[in-house]
C-alpha cells in the first residue's frame, strides 16, 4: 500500500516531461554539469601554488641595525 509501483512512476515521468518538455530538462541537466565542472576546477586552483611573472625578483635587502651603547653612571 506504501510503496509506488512502476506505472505510477511512469505518470510521474511522463507529467513532469508535458510540463517541462525534453529540452528543458537537458538543458537543466547541462548546467549543472558545468556547474559541477567549474566547481572542481575552483577547488584545483586553490591547490597550486601563485606562479609569478617572468621578469620579476624579489630585492632581499638586509635592514640596516644600528646599534648603540648606554652609559652608566657608577655611584
Amino acid at each position: 500500500m506504501g510503496s509506488l509501483s512502476i506505472w505510477h512512476w511512469l505518470i510521474v515521468l511522463v507529467i513532469v516531461l508535458l510540463l517541462f518538455g525534453k529540452g528543458k530538462i537537458s538543458d537543466v541537466m547541462g548546467d549543472m554539469a558545468k556547474g559541477v565542472k567549474s566547481f572542481k576546477k575552483g577547488l584545483a586552483d586553490d591547490d597550486e601554488t601563485p606562479v609569478k611573472p617572468a621578469g620579476t625578483t624579489i630585492d632581499h635587502k638586509t635592514p640596516e641595525v644600528v646599534v648603540t651603547e648606554e652609559k652608566t653612571r657608577a655611584s
